[in-house]
């Protein structure tokens, strides 16, 4: 099966639960016939001569999952909504993904007002009008549009950390493709149950999550929105075997107390992203599961993986054609030398950007944005935007993104490099670099830095920390030490450095700052 519509058609007539949601379920016979019964109440909303656009405004219920199976059988295409998203930047994505429709519920549906959207059906999933519409339609579409594997299943944004979120065209092969991986991967079965807590806008809960439950006929554990707090109880409640995350979710979890009976609960497998060395290891033991953290974008033209033996501090290997670049030079970049302290010598030379030197890979190109596209696509290779470095096995080690590209003192700094060594110390949470304008010139480097719950942290004991990193270059000591409550992020949990770097140190946060030239914090009045 190549198509998210064939998958479906195949568990049609399957009792085995789909969803499970509060004290709710839903079996696949039920799943499908309620989204066929959807699809017949939105095709005729759809005008032939615009694009078959329908777009989803909702959090992880599920009205969403209904609405993703709905647009499969039907042969039209979801477009994900952010829902942090607000006011002009809302309305823009939905004008800019040519949405015809868009489902909402109550929740949601204020985010809309005082917003123009010309050419807009609203629809509130919640109300009477909607369940009327989709009681009166039957649960088999008579003459669905057949869909091919490389048609868009869905328009995902990116998360916009480094600018405007762009629409991802998502094909029908790409979602199938990665379950199946997946399921195969994990040896995931009819008999599990996927939790799915991150955003079902984005790509990660798509597929690493909604896939691997797709491919595999596993039932799905949905929560309206990640919760550290609510992790393990929903775990527990919903027998959950596996889960997918992205950004800091293990870290904001490992932030909650600590119970001698954490182990005690059916989770087998949590795969993810952007996860750090330290917190893969302290969820997996604490936890009793398997961590599998590899590293995709939204474009899923640059795939690397972890795989048994991958050094500390290293997101894995590489799929073909992928390699790190000099983008002035177009040339793949000397690989990493390390000191005898694992400093790495060459960083100059060693750090560029991450490409797929083969071409789009399984990027369908962003739709509406064929500049942005030309851009991605420099050359005919596919240029990710992400820094990084290899050592001489290959392994790939994450630098940031070429916004983090500093320089301090006359030397090139990598914020992603600095921020794997600070959150080495045991009282910090969460690591954020980035730079401000140096008197003179370059960059001053801050470092935000969020605590565990009731983590300790002073200026001496973080100067001693750092004196003790062989591997930190001296020019790497931030200037500026935050210490803040939370980091500005996405609903996908990645931080907005934009943010950060606009606030430069205009922040109320306890502030450290270090003597121009020497080795010692004080603190900020």
């Amino acid at each position: 099966m190549e198509t998210v519509q064939q998958c479906l058609r195949s568990l049609a007539d399957s009792d085995a639960t789909a969803i499970k949601f509060g004290d709710l379920t839903w079996t696949w016979r039920e799943y499908v016939a309620g989204a066929g019964a959807r699809a017949g109440a939105i095709g005729p909303m759809l005008a032939p001569d615009r694009p078959p656009h329908v777009g989803v405004l909702l959090a992880g219920t599920p009205e969403n999952a209904f609405a993703l199976a709905a647009s499969a059988l039907a042969g039209y295409v979801a477009v994900g909504i952010n829902v942090t998203r607000r006011g002009r930047a809302l309305a823009d994505d939905i004008l800019r993904a040519d949405c015809q429709v868009l489902l909402t519920d109550s929740e949601h549906l204020p985010l809309l007002d005082g917003l123009s959207l010309p050419g807009v059906r609203t629809i509130d999933t919640d109300g009477a009008e909607w369940r009327r519409a989709v009681a009166e339609r039957p649960a088999r579409l008579e003459h669905p549009r057949e869909v091919a594997a490389a048609d868009p299943f869905m328009l995902i944004f990116t998360s916009g950390t480094s600018g405007t979120p762009k629409a991802v065209q998502v094909s029908n092969l790409m979602v199938v493709f990665s379950g199946a991986a997946l399921c195969d991967r994990f040896a995931v079965t009819a008999a599990d149950t996927c939790y799915l807590s991150m955003p079902m806008f984005h790509s990660n809960a798509i597929l690493g999550g909604y896939a691997v439950a797709l491919c595999s006929g596993a039932a799905m554990a949905l929560a309206p929105r990640f919760s550290a707090g609510g992790f393990l109880a929903d775990v527990r409640r919903y027998g959950a075997t596996y889960m997918n995350y992205v950004g800091k979710p293990l870290a904001y979890i490992l932030r909650t107390p600590e119970r001698p009976d954490d182990a005690d609960n059916p989770l087998r497998v949590a795969f993810g992203n952007e996860a750090s060395d330290r917190d893969i290891d302290a969820f997996a033991r604490r936890f009793g599961t398997t961590v599998w953290d590899g590293f995709g974008s939204t474009e899923a033209a640059v795939i690397i993986t972890r795989e048994s033996g991958t050094p500390p501090g290293s997101i894995g290997v590489p799929w073909d054609g992928v390699a790190v670049y000099d983008r002035a030079t177009r040339t793949e970049c000397p690989r990493a030398e390390f000191d005898e302290h694992g400093r790495v010598t060459n960083l100059d030379e060693a750090v560029g950007e991450l490409v797929n030197t083969l071409g789009a890979g399984h990027f369908g190109g962003y739709y509406n944005d064929p500049a942005a596209t030309r851009e991605r696509l420099d050359g005919g290779m596919y240029w990710s935007g992400d820094l990084a470095y290899r050592d001489r096995d290959g392994y790939v080690y994450l630098a940031g993104r070429t916004s983090d590209w500093l320089r301090v003192d006359g030397e090139n700094l990598a914020a992603g490099v600095v921020e794997n060594v600070l959150v080495r110390h045991p009282a910090v949470s969460q690591a954020a670099v980035y730079g401000v304008p140096a008197p003179d010139v370059g960059d001053d480097l801050v470092a935000a830095l969020v605590l565990h719950d009731g983590g300790s942290l002073t200026p001496a004991s973080f100067e001693e920390f750092l004196a003790a990193q062989a591997d930190l270059s001296p020019k790497a000591w931030p200037r500026y030490v935050r210490i803040a409550g939370e980091l500005p992020t996405t609903a996908t949990n990645k931080v907005l450095k934009r943010e950060l770097v606009r606030e430069g140190t205009a922040f109320a946060d306890p502030c450290w700052i270090r003597e121009e030239r020497g080795r010692r914090y004080g603190v900020r009045t």
